[in-house]
């Protein structure tokens, strides 16, 4: 399992993040906190955003986070990316494997436990469920459940991604499942970068602690005097 395979993951998207300023807008976002960058273009050629991912590549290496690429396993393999992320309009995972050699891979499952299992057998790294609310990049996309979290982290062995309309607003509700990476888009790259990553880290990690708090006090209060 790969060790850095937590935390926020944030998605770049085309209109958001326009490769004439994603490499800027995704430099605040992993210094303000971001783990992991997902370059996701479904319009361009490998050819038309080869060196943009290069450029992104070389600010994760520099920077400590992970960089993944969407649905291109040739320039994944060829720039030698950290990962590759593939859905369900995407190749099997078995080809993909076959082009892209080495580096995690990463499968989506949407609301589909036995979906993430077979992937987890067939070698993926990690899974991503969702959308979980109604998301603002993919508006199309159906609503999962929550419940689908726990039941996948009872059986997977690998690392539980979310996505889908994820915000400040609802974040909180998200962790409380406990999957490995939470997903965002839109609630990293709409307005001040690195006041939402902070602010988004700070719901993800005081919920954590506000919880140890909670048991902390109630194991106290019931001591005997």
């Amino acid at each position: 399992m790969h060790t850095k395979l937590h935390g926020l993951y944030a998605i770049t998207d085309e209109i958001l993040t326009p490769d004439t300023s994603v490499v800027e807008q995704v430099t605040i976002a992993i210094e303000a906190g971001v783990n992991i960058i997902q370059y996701r273009n479904k319009t361009k050629t490998d050819t038309q955003v080869k060196e943009v991912c290069k450029a992104l590549l070389k600010l994760c290496q520099d920077k400590g986070a992970l960089f993944i690429i969407d649905d291109r396993p040739h320039l994944a393999q060829e720039i030698g990316v950290d990962g590759l992320h593939i859905g369900k309009d995407d190749m099997s995972l078995q080809d993909a494997r076959t082009i892209f050699t080495k580096g995690i891979i990463g499968v989506s499952c949407y609301g589909s436990v036995k979906k993430a299992m077979e992937a987890q057998e067939l070698g993926a790294d990690y899974v991503a469920f969702g959308s979980f609310f109604p998301s603002p990049t993919k508006p199309h996309s159906g609503i999962v459940s929550k419940s689908v979290i726990q039941k996948a982290k009872q059986v997977l062995d690998i690392p539980v991604c979310v996505i889908g309309g994820i915000n400040i607003q609802n974040i909180s509700e998200i962790c409380n499942e406990k999957p490995d990476m939470v997903s965002v888009v839109s609630a990293i790259f709409e307005g001040d970068i690195r006041e939402n990553v902070q602010n988004l880290l700070q719901k993800m990690y005081s919920f954590d602690f506000i919880k140890i708090i909670t048991r902390k006090f109630s194991a106290f209060s019931q001591r005997k005097p």
